[in-house]
């Protein structure tokens, strides 16, 4: 049903051309415009290709508008990171997707434990293994692998447990890098993504 409505060219204008049964009023969509994370990763998922996205929908860049757009607007539907609900539930109703069956709703436990899927995303930081070599930046890396559990929390987003960290932290001290990820089996873990490329 998101692919329905979030697909590039969807004839979806009314709740009821998604499901029979749903109101004959007019969906007001919201979401992040293509220079967004969040967009890459939502039409990547969703569309099944990054950027793919129906074009008649409110963007911004700013969370804050597609917060204030949706929680005027009853008949709307939009995306934004799980940080920005979690400030203003209040305003807004989550909507749980299916997963393996089972209604999910995105939650700390969740999106920590991987249940909230194909909708949680990690998000990483990308050093170049030359710079490294230069002090002061392994030191900030170092710095934010020690504090990232409190830092990561202090702007609305949810750390990785201990062990992760420690994997994470393992590859730093050993100067191990490359793109883990790109061959990583659907519906794995971080940790037994990292796990398997030791």
């Amino acid at each position: 049903e998101l692919r329905k409505i979030w697909q590039p060219a969807s004839t979806v204008i009314k709740w009821s051309d998604v499901r029979k049964g749903w109101p004959e009023e007019k969906i007001k969509l919201y979401g992040p415009g293509a220079a967004s994370g969040t967009f890459d990763y939502f039409t990547k998922v969703i569309n099944g290709e990054e950027g793919a996205s129906r074009t008649e929908y409110t963007a911004s860049e700013d969370d804050n508008t597609l917060v204030t757009g949706i929680a005027g607007d009853k008949n709307s539907l939009g995306y934004f990171g799980f940080a920005y609900y979690v400030e203003n539930k209040d305003k807004l109703k989550i909507v749980p997707v299916i997963s393996e069956g089972k209604p999910i709703i995105p939650s700390v436990k969740t999106i920590k434990n991987g249940t909230y899927k194909p909708l949680s995303r990690p998000v990483f930081i990308y050093v170049n293994k030359k710079s490294l070599e230069k002090k002061e930046v392994d030191t900030f890396v170092t710095f934010y692998l020690d504090n990232a559990p409190s830092l990561v929390a202090e702007v609305g987003y949810i750390p990785f447990s201990d062990d992760l960290y420690t994997l994470i932290k393992d590859r730093h001290i050993n100067r191990k890098t490359g793109a883990v990820f790109s061959g990583a089996k659907t519906g794995m873990t971080v940790e037994q993504i990292l796990n398997e490329a030791k």
